[in-house]
Order: structure tokens, then C-alpha cells, then sequence
């Protein structure tokens, strides 16, 4: 089967779990034996990079182009509210975006497109998608479809900036773009549903199936959080305000010791927190890390958080965890609740709520073992969600199955 599958990002450029799931899904295709062609984005350099180039045909061959706008997509965290805005209208709208989407499809006439997230890429895609007459499954990784911002917030989902007309009428741009692809896959029935009630993919067969597991064979952990001095936690993610790492930091702060924080990624955030680390024996930043190395921070940590101040979608953080036999804490927000089950996997905290984060840290400490499952239990559960059972799914679908 020939594949063109677009993402707006794609290793090395990456931020967060959709560009980790894109690629392990091209890789497993290509294990299989289907020719898997690229389409993504890259920062600006120079003039030739405004057309779409062959970069790399080691495994996979990928086309990249720098998308015609005011900045890359990796760049926005630094940009004032008004050039976003402009920068969404043209995303939407980009010419270039058809022009060497089209030029890329006539070259390698697939039999099917795959598409993630689009937002940086340019969204006409779809609309050459559409009008190409391939079969197209779009998988679907958060709001942004919905949110120029991709952040919905607990507690401001009634905020202005969600009810404006400004907003209603993005969305309404968008829901023309993107119609209806023959399959849309959702990690989450929380996503799902949330695209359902906004009537997005009206004609669209909507598949949830969870995202695929890493293929991690680590030693069965043995060891029990309370014979340790400190509880080690891990947070691996974006260093940004929205996905809870400050009020992180204040809960660890509170604890006094009581907790080892490791912390891996990279954000708007990551001068603060090397600055906190070197002045808190308790804090350890390791900065943006390998899967390999990630592998071994499962290995000497207890409990992994994910305190997200946001509607989450299915984070893969959760299945990476798991899949080492590590509990989660996590915010009970959006499809959270979905992975992690309060009492058995894990424990569930109200989103934002520093006090219920500080106690379900403390049950590790005060319990050999709170939880009602052990840690080869994880690992048995979170197999139903392998990469190989998520592609064998895919390529049902890919065949109209």
C-alpha cells in the first residue's frame, strides 16, 4: 500500500505526543512492508525552503517545506496575541500550502492519506485531501480544530474568548476546510464527543481507538515507594504554565523532601526551572531527553504526574508510564480518566487543586502499596493497546474494512 501521511510536525521538529504517535505509526507501517512518504514542516532556511524538498530517505521519505507565514508553528509560545491571529488566518487560508500539497500528491500517487494534526502545516490540506478523491483517515489529537489555541482551561470553558464571535466563527472556517474524511480516528471518546457536539465530521465513520503503547520490556518493579526517604516523581512533558508544572514545583516545595522531583522536556518554562533545580537539592531537571533516556527515569521513579490545568486528550505520558509499570497522578480532566482509574492505576486529582495533589503523593508515602493493582497489572492492561493491535485497526480501515 502506497501512504502519504502529513503531519505539521515530525521528528526532529516535535513539541508534544501527536508528532511521538505519528512517527511510531509511519514506522510500523513501513515494518509491514507499505511504502510510507512524509509530508511536514520545517523552520525557515532560506529561500528553496518555501518548496517541498526530499530532506531524508533513510527509512521513511520525508518532504518538508517551510509553510509561507509569519513564524514556524514551534515559535508561538514567543509571539504577542496579535501576530497569532494573523498567523491563524493565514494557515487557514495559505495558497502555498494547496500548491505544494498538490505538487507532492501528483508525484506520489497514494492510495491513501493519513493525516494528524495540520494546524502550522496549513489546513488547506484537507481541502486538497478532500478534493483528490483518496481515501483519507484523519486522526485527531486535541481541540485546535475547535480553539485557534489548542487550550481549553478548567474553568474558563465559559471564558469570553470561548463564546466570542470571533472564536464561532474560526471554528465555522475550519468545519468547511476539514468537511468530512471517509474515517476519523479519536484517541478518546472525551475528543469524540467533543468534536460531535460541535458538529464537525457529520459524514465521517469516527473510530475511538487508543494510542499505541511503546514497545518498553522493563524488569518488574519490586520495590515500594515507602521504603525510600522521598517519593520519586516524574513529570515528562512541555514546560509550559498550562500543563501544571508550577503548581508542581509549589506542592514539591510544600512537601520539604518529602518528594525527589525529576523533571524532562522543554518549554517557555525550561530557564525557570533549571534556575529552581540548581537552588533545590530536591528538584532534578534532565531537560529535553531521548525515549532511552526516558526509559531509565521510569526505572528510578515511583510516580508519574501529569497536573494539566487543560482539557487533555489521551496523553501519551500515561501509556508510556504504564507500559513501565509506573502509577499516574493526574488531573481528572478531559480523557484522563479514560487511562488512569482512580484507586487502581493511580489516583485522580481535580485539575489545578495543589492540596489534592500534595495528599495522593503522600498515600504512596503513608502505604506500601495504596492501589488496588500492581504493576505487572499495568503492564498486562496497557498491552490492549500495542502498536501492533493500533495498526492492525489502521489497516482494516485503510482497506474500507
Amino acid at each position: 500500500m502506497n501512504i502519504l501521511l502529513l503531519s505539521n510536525l515530525y521528528r526532529p521538529y516535535a513539541r508534544g505526543g501527536a508528532e511521538i504517535i505519528a512517527r511510531r505509526v509511519a514506522q510500523e507501517l513501513l515494518g509491514r512492508g507499505h511504502k510510507v512518504t512524509i509530508v511536514s514542516s520545517m523552520p525557515f532556511d532560506g529561500f528553496w525552503s518555501f518548496f517541498p524538498r526530499v530532506t531524508e530517505q533513510q527509512i521513511e521519505k520525508i518532504y518538508r517545506f517551510y509553510p509561507l507565514n509569519l513564524y514556524h508553528t514551534l515559535s508561538d509560545t514567543s509571539v504577542p496575541f496579535v501576530f497569532r491571529a494573523f498567523w491563524h488566518l493565514i494557515d487557514l487560508w495559505n495558497p502555498q500550502t494547496t500548491w505544494c500539497v498538490r505538487k507532492i500528491l501528483a508525484k506520489e500517487k497514494p492510495d491513501v492519506i493519513l493525516t494528524h494534526n495540520l494546524k502550522g502545516l496549513g489546513m488547506q490540506a484537507f481541502r486538497v485531501a478532500h478534493e483528490s478523491g483518496i481515501r483519507h483517515i484523519h486522526t485527531i489529537h486535541d481541540v485546535q480544530l475547535s480553539l485557534p489555541s489548542g487550550l481549553l482551561l478548567a474553568g474558563q470553558e465559559q471564558a469570553w474568548i470561548q463564546t466570542s464571535f470571533l472564536r464561532k466563527w474560526y471554528e465555522r472556517q475550519v468545519q468547511k476546510m476539514v468537511r468530512s474524511p471517509d474515517v476519523v480516528i479519536s484517541p478518546s471518546h472525551f475528543l469524540a464527543e467533543f468534536y460531535k457536539k460541535r458538529h464537525f465530521f457529520t459524514d465521517s465513520r469516527i473510530e475511538t481507538i487508543p494510542n499505541p503503547a511503546p514497545d518498553i520490556k522493563l524488569p518488574t518493579r519490586t520495590c515500594c515507594p515507602q521504603t525510600k526517604k522521598a517519593l520519586h516523581v516524574l513529570f515528562a512533558g512541555q514546560l509550559e504554565k498550562h500543563k501544571g508544572i508550577l503548581l508542581l514545583m509549589d506542592v514539591a516545595r510544600q512537601m520539604e523532601g518529602k518528594i525527589e522531583l525529576h523533571i524532562a522536556g522543554e518549554g517557555s518554562l525550561a530557564d525557570f526551572i533549571t534556575e529552581r533545580s540548581n537552588l533545590d537539592v530536591h528538584v532534578h531537571y534532565h531537560g529535553f531527553v531521548s525515549f532511552e533516556h526516558l526509559e531509565d527515569l521510569f526505572g528510578i521513579c515511583d510516580v508519574s504526574v501529569v497536573p494539566s490545568l487543560c482539557y487533555e486528550n489521551s496523553p501519551t505520558v500515561i501509556y508510556e508510564s504504564l507500559q513501565a509499570g509506573v502509577p499516574v497522578v493526574a488531573s481528572h480532566i478531559g480523557g484522563v480518566g479514560e487511562l488512569v482509574h482512580d484507586g487502581k492505576n493511580g489516583f485522580l486529582v481535580p485539575a489545578g487543586d495543589g492540596e489534592a495533589l500534595k495528599k495522593a503523593f503522600l498515600r504512596f508515602l503513608d502505604s506500601p502499596w495504596p492501589l488496588s493493582q500492581t504493576c505487572v497489572e499495568f503492564q498486562e492492561e496497557i498491552q490492549h493497546h500495542s502498536l501492533k493491535a493500533y495498526v492492525d485497526r489502521l489497516e482494516q480501515l485503510i482497506k474500507g474494512a
